[in-house]
């Protein structure tokens, strides 16, 4: 019954986006305001529809509904009630249906905004939110449905169908197959949800922008009007991405946070174009320049979000984070093409209507700086994109290889792979120069700036970085790259501190104490200083991300109990190990190590490898000491079956890894702060009104 319910109500849905499509086109057509008044009301509708189907969905998930396909496919006796309920976007069918309602949820917020000066955009919004939500309520409805049924024939064949066939009575297998251990963590919680609302959130913005190309506004008030839904999805993007980072450092075992693993580069390519919007934006607000370039960088994010999720649930990638074999990648496939090409004429038709106000006049202008930081997040998202799909190309055009004997070592036929080091050493440099342009672009003049103006604002950032710069060198580090990265981060770090104590500075000499003068800094213009603050948790995140990249070391030995490995100044003692099974259908294998710094006993660590049942599969946990100087992260790798007299050990010692979180907390703080809504000033008029009337 309950199931019955979810399944109609997403069948309604379904419905009621077509029709919103429908009605919003033929209201624009008809230039009758109540077809499009009637489309609107239909969009609204859709939230609390996919509301009562994901309601359902769960209530099935905990009460383990066995009968239903999903439910046996991701859930079980023996996982606790949150993972029953997260279990939700834990497979297939599930996500999508979680995609849908949050795509629902926003496409309510929009359509309760006041439209009454954006009538012309209104039904082209509507269209777009409504046709990306059809879509994706049609691939669950005819490829992956979350409520089909087991059913079992009198000759013992067992089935999925929605209704009950003919001669068929229900199955209802004992217990499920549970979550994919590496899901049955506690970030289960959040990081799906964070980064499934920064994906379905750039679809605000993409729909305001196709809606201005249709009807051929060339202002920059659909700019202003997503500004803050656009900061929104940035903001959960990001979220998404370093939470993300936190749940491999802790589950995966690997040694790190970031594996350049295919789908993790397909959720971080929409924050790469995202990054690129967001600063491009700025240009077009203040400049009116750049027209052509955000309607394309917007263009390119929501083709990039639809990508990632083709990516990951049509099984065409092998990865970690990827859902099974799927009949579902054609149908992206066909979305992303038809999205991407009606996209692009439509910017084509409105090329000449989207001319730049004002001219470029000076290479180091902030708004070409501005361009150039576009330029080399662009270089990234190439480099990301090629990385990501060569190993696709490469097996599907064995043909080509075969026709060219000289390209024959490219297209093999075979699946290739590309590693971290191609995108480590691809990325580095423009990442570096990336940095570079965070600390300086900020203080370059808008229209004509020069190199003389420019360094007379940071020279006096740019000594201090070289006192720190002669600090580490004094201090012994000799890693040239490690060097000239660390002396970057500390640049950028002063010349951000310098532009906030210059603004403070200002505001006490008008007798402001510098607490008052720092809050009302900010206050004033939290657009401008929570970008700095967006600076400073991003400079944090590059000194954690140096650290571990350049400075990491590991080794890996086998030790008898008593003995003791080795890492510079830190030494591992196995002490013992022990074997138990715990009531969530576990074997657990945990060591007991002891840490040793320069020979004095720090504390024990347990790395352990925890084997489920249910999936007959195995998850390796680290024993993790954390500081804010570095990580000691120990892995236990193989261990005598019988007696534990000797297991394998793999140590890695982390230079200030845990930077890359707490900068993530003050990235999102900056976050917070840059789109935390301001107070609407009183337009001039009203308020020289307000004064006449109060004189008279």
């Amino acid at each position: 019954m309950i199931a019955d319910l979810g399944f109609f109500a997403l069948l309604v849905a379904f419905l009621l986006a077509l029709y919103a499509c429908a009605a919003a086109a033929y209201g624009h057509w008809r230039k009758q305001a109540r077809w499009v008044a009637s489309a609107r009301s239909a969009a609204v509708l859709g939230f609390p529809l996919l509301t009562v189907a994901c309601a359902s969905l769960v209530y099935s998930l905990v009460n383990l509904d066995f009968q239903l396909q999903y439910v046996t496919q991701v859930s079980s006796h023996s996982m606790p009630l949150y993972l029953r309920a997260t279990a939700l976007w834990g497979g297939q069918a599930g996500s999508l249906l979680f995609w849908s309602w949050l795509m629902a949820a926003f496409t309510f917020a929009v359509m309760l905004r006041e439209w009454r000066r954006d009538r012309d955009l209104e039904p082209w919004v509507i269209i777009v939110t409504s046709a990306t939500l059809a879509f994706f309520l049609a691939l669950i409805l005819f490829f992956e449905n979350p409520f089909l049924r087991y059913w079992q024939g009198i000759t013992g064949t067992v089935w999925t169908a929605m209704w009950q066939p003919a001669g068929a009575q229900p199955y209802i297998p004992m217990d499920g197959n549970g979550l994919n251990p590496l899901l049955r963590h506690p970030g289960m919680i959040i990081h799906p949800p964070m980064l499934y609302i920064g994906f379905v959130a750039f679809v605000v913005p993409f729909a305001f922008a196709i809606a201005a190309l249709v009807t051929g506004r060339s202002d920059d008030r659909w700019i202003r009007v997503t500004r803050r839904w656009t900061l929104v999805a940035w903001l959960f993007l990001s979220l998404g991405l370093i939470l993300g980072s936190r749940w491999a450092y802790d589950v995966l075992g690997w040694g790190g946070y970031w594996g350049w693993d295919p789908v993790e580069i397909a959720a971080f390519m929409p924050w790469l174009t995202g990054t690129a919007f967001l600063h491009s934006v700025m240009i077009q607000e203040k400049r009116g320049m750049f027209k052509h370039w955000n309607m394309l960088l917007i263009i390119l994010t929501y083709c990039l979000v639809i990508f990632g999720t083709f990516l990951t649930r049509s099984g065409v990638l092998s990865s970690v984070h990827a859902f099974a074999q799927s009949a579902i990648g054609p149908m992206f496939f066909a979305f992303i093409s038809l999205t991407f090409i009606v996209s692009l004429a439509l910017l084509n038709k409105r090329w000449s209507t989207l001319r730049s106000e004002v001219e470029m006049t000076s290479l180091l202008s902030r708004e070409s700086l501005f361009l150039i930081n576009n330029l080399l997040f662009m270089g990234i998202l190439l480099i990301c994109f090629w990385g990501v799909v060569f190993p696709i190309v490469s097996e599907a055009s064995g043909g080509i290889g075969r026709a060219i004997p000289a390209l024959a070592h490219i297209f093999t036929g075979q699946r290739a792979t590309v590693g971290p080091i191609f995108y480590e050493s691809a990325t580095g440099p423009l990442w570096a120069a990336l940095l570079l342009l965070m600390g300086v672009a900020p203080l370059a003049a808008w229209r004509a700036s020069t190199a003389r103006t420019l360094g007379r604002t940071i020279w006096k950032p740019f000594i201090v970085s070289l006192v720190v710069l002669a600090g580490l060198l004094v201090g012994g580090m000799r890693n040239p790259l490690g060097l000239l990265s660390l002396w970057i981060c500390a640049f950028v770090l002063l010349v951000t501190i310098y532009e906030f104590w210059r603004g403070a500075q200002a505001r006490m000499q008008r007798g402001e104490n510098p607490l008052q003068a720092f809050w009302r800094l900010i206050g004033r213009n939290r657009r401008r200083y929570g970008g700095y603050i967006i600076h400073l948790g991003v400079i944090l995140i590059a000194v954690g991300i140096i650290g571990i990249e350049m400075f990491q070391q590991e080794t890996q030995g086998r030790l008898a109990v008593g003995e003791r490995m080795h890492l510079g100044s830190y030494s591992i003692e196995y002490e013992s190990l022990a074997e138990f099974e715990t009531p969530d259908g576990r074997l657990v294998d945990r060591a007991v190590v002891n840490v040793y710094k320069d020979g004095a006993f720090l504390t024990q660590l347990y790395p352990r490898r925890d084997f489920y049942y249910e999936s007959q599969q195995a998850m390796t946990i680290p024993g993790l000491r954390s500081t804010l100087e570095n990580d000691v992260y120990v892995l236990l790798v193989d261990w005598e079956a019988v007696s534990a007299s000797s297991a394998t050990f793999k140590l890695y010692v982390n230079p200030l890894v845990n930077w890359v979180w707490y900068g993530g907390f003050v990235f999102i703080f900056g976050t917070l702060v840059a789109s935390w809504p301001e107070a609407e000033l009183r337009p001039v008029r009203q308020r020289l009104r307000a004064a006449n009337t109060e004189r008279a």
